[in-house]
């Protein structure tokens, strides 16, 4: 055992080396690596420095280009209230904000990359996430309108109604200070979220009343929350499964899609993601090592304890948005594996952490003060499909479908070929992540690795694909899968992603025509603050070892 693990720490990793086509190192890739040398540091300073000018200039561009309150208390106010008035250049210095933050964090990759012999430490990168975080903590939402739901569906809760039955127009009224701001498509649907969310969503109404300035503040702490449960949780998994911590925390915390939407955007996924990525951490924080022909040794002392923790852990996650539910099914197979890996092994698991999923259901659903009308978002999951995106696959193949009937003049069918479509990926996404579940049983797979590509599998597959939807996947796959094909493929997915879609959080209503401008206004400003800043990166790199 490598000094400093504990006794899970080493979980799996004989086997995984043995069974699985790209294994990791036997042990952390950053324990072999030194700390960076003069010349490093001072890249690192440089890519610090420009990531955080990013984050500024994205902070200034959402005073004109966020997802604004319909009752923007900037408008009229001196000097921020100038970019109010001028909301194309807003966009452009958005646009040159998010840029910036693309190409540090590129920049940054390099001294995280995994087979070189000095990296970058986690406390480095950890102060790094902290500050490009730091001024995106104070920008106006972007991306998305999602917390003004928020906002109005825990005063729903709040006001005696069931969230679970009617929208923010029917019980709040059309003309409410919380129901103006949530777009038009959701003023009229129920919740789609947890009864855990709901809880806290009430406390935080009841602390901010009708006030969405405050009351957006404190979602964003509980994302700020969310994302330092992330950081915790990311390289601690990381070197169970012989993954660099670094290059983890890299592709994960400081990941651009994670600061965008998660911090800026406010999402609830920072708080689900976090409480599923903890509880897992927990929960084989006192499972022994093992390999498929044993020795398996007897439980250990608190070990149960420590599966418990976790399992209930992970529930509040689920109780958040329900895809955090399906870390117990790999949880489970974790502890299959563990006993024997034996079918009666994995039924035996799976009454266990199905004991502790609705024990804590159950009273995070009778501690939201709606009773047993708490499970009621069982029958809002599939709110969202309200929308058609051409980013989910499955809606994307219905278009197509519908299109190619009308050019051969069979008359326009789209919405049923959506529905077909979106029928067969409701289908297709379980059935891949029950296959993944199998292999990581019969220890094919990582099973944090079948985690990450069964929430991906189940989402892409889904009705509809957001930018944030991603990071279920990404997230656990950052500490899992080591190999170097993954990597870049994340890393080209999270850029493209991350610049593609527009900050303002709703459509353009005829005045596209203002992307292409912004665009290449931040194009250009960004390629000047590139040259300048190459003026002070110390020259030369040094060539990456294999592991």
């Amino acid at each position: 055992m490598v000094a400093g693990e504990t006794r899970g720490d080493t979980a799996y990793r004989d086997v995984d080396e043995e069974r699985n086509p790209d294994p990791a190192p036997p042990h952390s890739p950053d324990l072999s690596s030194g700390s960076l040398d003069a010349r490093e540091r001072r890249q690192l300073d440089v890519a610090r420095r420009f990531g955080t000018i990013g984050a500024l200039l994205l902070a200034f561009g959402s005073l004109g280009a966020g997802a604004a309150p319909v009752f923007n208390p900037l408008i009229g106010m001196p000097v921020l209230g100038l970019f109010t008035r001028m909301p194309t250049v807003a966009l452009a210095i958005a646009f040159t904000g998010m840029f910036m933050i693309v190409l540090a964090w590129l920049a940054l990759g390099r001294l995280s990359h995994p087979g070189r012999a000095r990296l970058i430490s986690v406390p480095q990168l950890a102060r790094t996430v902290v500050m490009w975080t730091a001024p995106l903590m104070f920008t106006v939402p972007m991306f998305s309108k999602d917390v003004y739901s928020y906002l109005a569906q825990s005063e729903i809760a709040a006001r005696g109604f069931d969230p679970y039955k009617v929208g923010p127009a029917q019980a709040l009224g059309h003309g409410d200070l919380l129901t103006v701001s949530v777009p038009t498509m959701w003023r009229e649907t129920p919740s789609p979220y947890g009864p855990l969310f709901i809880t806290v969503g009430k406390a935080i109404n009841w602390l901010t009343g009708n006030h969405v300035v405050w009351g957006v503040a404190l979602h964003r702490l509980l994302a700020l929350i969310g994302l330092t449960m992330i950081v915790w949780a990311l390289p601690r998994l990381a070197r169970r499964f012989g993954v660099s911590p670094v290059s983890a925390l890299w592709l994960g915390a400081a990941n651009p899609l994670v600061l965008f939407h998660l911090v800026v955007g406010v999402h609830n996924e920072a708080l689900a993601i976090g409480l599923m990525l903890v509880g897992f951490e927990l929960a084989l924080r006192g499972m022994p090592r093992v390999t498929p022909d044993g020795p398996f040794p007897p439980w250990q002392r608190g070990e149960l304890l420590w599966y418990a923790v976790g399992a209930a852990v992970i529930t509040l996650g689920a109780a958040v948005k329900i895809p955090a539910a399906l870390a117990l099914g790999f949880l489970g197979v974790m502890i299959a594996r563990r006993l024997g890996g034996r079918w009666k092994h994995l039924f035996g698991a799976a009454a266990g952490l199905a004991v502790v999923f609705v024990v804590v259901l159950v009273a995070a659903a009778l501690s939201s003060g709606l009773g047993w009308l708490g499970f009621g978002w069982v029958s809002t999951l599939n709110t969202a499909s309200t929308i058609k995106s051409w980013m989910a696959p499955m809606t994307s193949l219905g278009f197509a479908a519908g299109g190619f009937g009308i050019l051969l003049g069979l008359g326009n069918h789209i919405e049923a070929a959506i529905t077909v479509s979106r029928v067969v990926g409701a289908v297709v996404g379980p059935m891949i992540a029950a296959k993944l579940l199998l292999d990581s049983f019969r220890w094919r797979l990582r099973p944090l690795i079948g985690l990450g590509a069964a929430l991906g599998a189940v989402l892409i597959f889904g009705a509809v694909v957001q930018p944030w939807y991603l990071l279920w996947a990404a997230l656990p796959l950052a500490a899992a899968a080591g190999n170097t094909r993954f990597r870049i493929a994340a890393t080209a997915i999270s850029a493209g992603l991350a610049v593609a879609l527009p900050p303002n959080g709703s459509t353009f209503d005829g005045r596209t025509f203002v992307l292409p401008y912004t665009y290449a206004a931040a194009l250009i400003v960004v390629a000047l603050a590139v040259a300048l800043a190459y003026r002070y990166i110390p020259k030369g790199s040094e060539p990456i070892r294999t592991p």
